[in-house]
């Protein structure tokens, strides 16, 4: 479906822009009701990040190979938008932290700026090429 291409596209663009830029450097606050800088935010596109990325592997846009054919941005879109669901539970969490969440912290969140440069990258292509296998 269209849609969901068009939506991945966004999503995985302001997913990977909210994991290359932190919370204090940087990120442009706009006064429109909402702010890039609120954990809400972040969450709520991390949530949708995540089920986008689920959606797209099981809708291929018309044309294009079942799941491989929108693999890396699927990919992208869930381990980016997974990423920002995880540091929102880090940061509200009062739970002292275990081995699975420190494992997580070390391969993912300490590695999100290259996570979120791979992310706008791929939105990139997957915009400029969309019938290329894997984009």
């Amino acid at each position: 479906m269209l849609q969901f291409y068009f939506l991945s596209i966004v999503l995985n663009a302001l997913a990977g822009f909210l994991l290359i830029s932190d919370n204090s450097d940087g990120i442009p606050d706009f006064k429109v009701g909402f702010s890039f800088k609120d954990e809400t935010f972040r969450l709520v596109v991390g949530i949708l990040a995540v089920i986008l990325g689920l959606l797209k592997l099981l809708s291929p846009v018309e044309g294009d190979i079942p799941i491989i054919g929108d693999l890396i941005p699927a990919l992208t879109g869930f381990i980016s938008g997974f990423i920002l669901i995880f540091e929102y539970y880090r940061t509200r969490t009062t739970i002292d932290p275990t081995e699975q969440t420190e494992k997580i912290d070390r391969l993912l969140v300490s590695n999100k700026k290259i996570i979120g440069i791979i992310s706008l990258v791929s939105a990139a292509l997957h915009f400029i090429f969309p019938r290329v296998l894997l984009l």
